[in-house]
């Protein structure tokens, strides 16, 4: 049964750069970008995920956390349909020792990702692709 999936994403900025992580869909060939976060859990708030997602993944605490609003992704990955709520804040590192580093690696999942500070001027042009695509609205350019 196919159901839709309720997130939240972190966007964090310094500068011109972005902090993202990269996903790659083996189907289209294809590589994007998306901010960090997951999943809300039964009984938790958006704000209580955004917060537990970037400490289970990065140890990160956030701080100047803003809501920005809700947005509906439909996608398609590795050739399946999906469809998520997605809870959009606006926040920053507390350890500002985050900011220096230019990739960050983690485990979510039992998988390894990557996240990188990359300039946000490669998503407006569209070199790069960012997820999902309403996101580019509240990128401060």
């Amino acid at each position: 049964m196919q159901s839709i999936r309720a997130i939240v994403l972190g966007l964090i900025q310094h500068g011109s750069r972005l902090f993202v992580s990269e996903g790659f869909d083996p189907v289209k060939q294809d590589y994007f970008y998306r901010a960090l976060g997951g999943g809300i859990e039964f009984g938790e708030t958006s704000l209580e995920a955004l917060k537990r997602e970037f400490y289970e993944e990065l140890q990160a605490e956030l701080t100047n956390i803003r809501y920005l609003g809700c947005l509906e992704n439909v996608f398609t990955y590795d050739g399946k349909p999906g469809h998520e709520l997605v809870q959009l804040y606006a926040c920053d590192f507390v350890d500002r020792a985050f900011y220096q580093q230019e990739q960050i690696s983690f485990v979510d999942s039992d998988q390894s990702y990557v996240a990188s500070w990359i300039e946000r001027d490669r998503f407006q042009s569209g070199e790069l692709r960012l997820v999902p695509p309403e996101a580019l609205k509240y990128i401060e350019f």
